[in-house]
């Protein structure tokens, strides 16, 4: 009756009128329901359909029975709704995902459903806690429970763009380390497959996350993926530009035929010089960049500190006065 009396007040409708239209909406829900399940419990061809695949099902044993269901099986009744309906959507937050580290096929659902659980948990959660302070109206109730669905809606997109540029990072700061060891392995006469394999294991105290995508390319080659294709899917799941220009490299050299240690030295080489320009270009920029802490923390400081004393002297000669 207190919720009834604040919608009342805020909406200027008695809380008569409020409870009768609540009681019929939820008389009318309980109603289609109970229509529902007696429609569904009463349709011949449900019956057959159900006898039919009853015939087919496996046998479960007491074990499964007794085993609980997990968060897949909660979402899936209600994935259709949750999930986008555009296929663009969907291919750019499953690659989002890959980039996070996130390979499941049950990551895309996943994320969805906690979106929504946090959707619709945290605006119950903030009404339950402004209940706690009387004085606040229903406007600033009413907000807050907007704002901490926005929350909810975006939070997990926050969480996954975070750990993807964390992940990124390291990536990118192993990717030198794996690209010299590459070619010295090359040199030393191993193939690609074991190269990859001998790099992998050696990153892996260093550089986690890139040993474990090369193993996983060293992985597919063995499980009978061809080649280009595996290093493809090296470039997709990264998502640097420097492991795809590595792997387009090697997707021409095996095709062509040609040296493969050539081909790792020039690249090296390149990505050397490149890596080089590249922290001259922010050396270069360290100057202006240093302009505005100069301006808006060291001057002032140094201006109290060389005119202040002189500054104080000049109002005393001239209160004297």
């Amino acid at each position: 009756m207190e919720f009834l009396n604040l919608i009342s007040n805020a909406t200027g409708i008695s809380s008569q009128a409020l409870f009768v239209a609540f009681s019929g909406a939820t008389v009318f829900c309980l109603g289609l329901v109970t229509f529902g399940l007696f429609f569904n419990a009463n349709d011949p061809l449900r019956r057959r359909l159900k006898s039919a695949a009853g015939q087919d099902r496996p046998v479960v044993s007491q074990e499964q029975k007794k085993r609980p269901r997990d968060f897949m099986g909660l979402i899936n009744p209600v994935a259709k709704y949750i999930l986008p309906q555009e296929s663009e959507e969907a291919s750019r937050m499953k690659m989002n995902l890959i980039h996070a580290g996130f390979r499941s096929e049950k990551a895309l659902p996943y994320f969805y459903g906690i979106k929504m659980l946090l959707a619709l948990l945290l605006p119950l959660l903030t009404f339950l806690v402004t209940r706690l302070v009387p004085q606040w109206s229903m406007g600033v109730v009413i907000m807050a429970i907007i704002f901490s669905a926005f929350v909810g809606m975006t939070a997990p997109n926050i969480v996954v763009d975070k750990v993807k540029e964390s992940r990124l990072k390291k990536l990118r700061n192993g990717f030198p380390d794996a690209l010299d060891l590459l070619v010295v392995c090359v040199e030393a006469g191993l193939g690609l497959g074991s190269a990859i394999d001998r790099v992998s294991r050696d990153l892996d105290v260093s550089h986690p996350e890139l040993a474990d995508e090369l193993r996983l390319v060293n992985v597919e080659m063995r499980a009978g993926v061809e080649r280009p294709k595996a290093l493809k899917n090296l470039a997709d799941r990264s998502g640097l530009a420097d492991i795809r220009g590595l792997v387009g490299l090697l997707v021409q050299t095996i095709r062509f035929g040609t040296s493969v240690a050539d081909a790792l030295r020039v690249y090296s080489e390149e990505f050397r010089d490149r890596r080089m320009q590249t922290a001259e270009e922010k050396a270069a920029k360290i100057g202006t960049k240093l302009l505005f802490p100069l301006v808006m923390c060291l001057f002032p400081a140094f201006f109290v500190v060389a005119v202040g004393p002189a500054v104080l002297r000049l109002i005393i000669v001239f209160s004297q006065l």
